[in-house]
């Protein structure tokens, strides 16, 4: 009987368990060899990408600004905040080297929710530069270009009452290859528009390369809410942007991103601190929320800014330090201070009128605008009632109407900065 007729005999029930038994064996000596030569793989694989990893934190870490981090602040039990930065360099044809902050966000993480909070700070807002003497006031974007990242963080600190130890800065350059090389991102845009020849549709997703992605990011003049509805724009694709940074198909451009990472991206955040955040808070990245400063849209020497009224300060005040488990504390600074006096002298942030606002002194009493503002009004009014007199004697001569002048009002265009919100 040859070998082919004996298979041909049903086996016994030993035979085959001995048969399952050998092919289990040999599954597991193949898995385990997988498994082994794998793992060896790996093992060199991420000492590669650790050693890339720590050169490019390394490369964009900014001693300059180096805080000395506690013991277990970045445990994964307590919360901390993050100043996002990014700069209008390195794409789109500009070449500045130290350009303004158009994109200011305030990131807090919050291992209890496990979630990230991303606010928002106009570009336009009005702020007192920390570290500038004079009585003068700048819009918040230009306080990098002006001071660094150190005035940028204590500029902040300061508006929203927040402590702000830690900052991360990108450039649009970076942004743009960022999201290239993790295959791009998809977004349902809420409006139809063009930017540098780039279309979007309203409710029709699309698959946005870096290119497309800093143009969708960038758009303001064309959405009806001005600079609020691009922060938005910019939220939606830094959070699409974290989901896709943290998944394994990054680990195929890992190198390319560490030096992108490296070249476009400063901050004060050591790759220790780096290390235990990647650690210790690797599952706060899958949700997020958002939020932003209000402002009201008004002129300060013929230039246009955003107002935060004080209860909006006090507000996102309110909101950041509840979620870095820290207690309310009322607001009172430069920016509050001139709230109070510019209320004292008219104006009215419920107005919808697009109105002046003046930057006074250090020294500046409520009571003294008060007292100007009332003397003001009694100058104007009995000016008024001179040209009343006047165009009522002239009235007869020229042929005008005693109600011409009454009937007279200004237009004025409200909100034309940010379109609303």
């Amino acid at each position: 009987m040859d070998k082919k007729e004996q298979k041909t005999f049903p086996e016994s029930r030993v035979q085959v368990k001995k048969r399952k038994k050998k092919l289990i064996r040999n599954w597991i000596i193949g898995i385990l060899t997988v498994i082994c030569v794998v793992a060896a793989g790996v093992g060199f694989y991420a000492s590669h990408l650790y050693k890339t990893a720590e050169n490019a934190a390394n490369k964009a870490y900014d001693k300059e600004n180096a805080v000395k981090t506690t013991y277990g602040e970045f445990n994964g039990k307590k919360s901390f905040a993050v100043l996002l930065l990014g700069t209008d360099t390195g794409a789109l044809n500009r070449t500045e080297k130290k350009g303004n902050t158009d994109t200011i966000i305030v990131v807090v993480v919050n291992p209890k929710k496990k979630n990230y909070t991303m606010i928002s700070i106009p570009r336009d807002t009005m702020a007192d530069m920390v570290g500038d003497d004079s009585d003068d006031v700048q819009k918040i974007n230009a306080a990098y270009s002006i001071g660094g990242a150190k005035m940028t963080m204590k500029t902040v600190s300061s508006l929203l009452n927040i402590p702000v130890k830690y900052y991360a800065l990108v450039n649009m350059g970076g942004l743009m290859k960022l999201v290239s090389y993790v295959g791009g991102i998809y977004v349902t845009p809420s409006l139809t528009f063009t930017y540098n020849e780039i279309k979007f549709k309203k409710g029709v997703r699309q698959h946005l390369n870096g290119q497309a992605a800093l143009a969708y990011s960038r758009m303001r003049y064309e959405d009806p809410e001005g600079d609020y509805g691009r922060q938005k724009r910019q939220r939606e694709v830094i959070t699409k942007l974290v989901k896709k940074l943290v998944t394994t198909d990054s680990l195929q451009n890992f190198t390319k991103i560490a030096n992108t990472l490296s070249s476009n991206v400063k901050t004060n955040l050591s790759f220790s601190a780096l290390k235990s955040i990647l650690a210790n808070y690797s599952d706060c990245t899958s949700a997020s929320e958002s939020d932003y400063l209000h402002g009201y849209s008004a002129y300060i020497d013929e230039a246009a800014y955003q107002i935060a009224s004080t209860s909006e300060l006090q507000r996102v005040s309110n909101k950041i330090r509840k979620l870095l488990g820290l207690k309310p504390e009322t607001i009172s600074n430069r920016e509050t201070k001139l709230n109070a006096l510019n209320i004292a002298n008219g104006f009215n942030f419920n107005s919808s009128k697009t109105q002046n606002y003046t930057i006074y002194s250090e020294s500046t009493t409520t009571s003294e605008v008060k007292k100007k503002k009332s003397s003001s009004s009694s100058a104007t009014s009995s000016q008024s009632s001179s040209q009343t007199a006047y165009n009522t004697s002239s009235s007869n001569s020229t042929g005008y109407s005693s109600n011409y002048y009454s009937n007279y009002t200004y237009s004025y265009n409200t909100n034309p900065f940010s379109g609303g919100y």
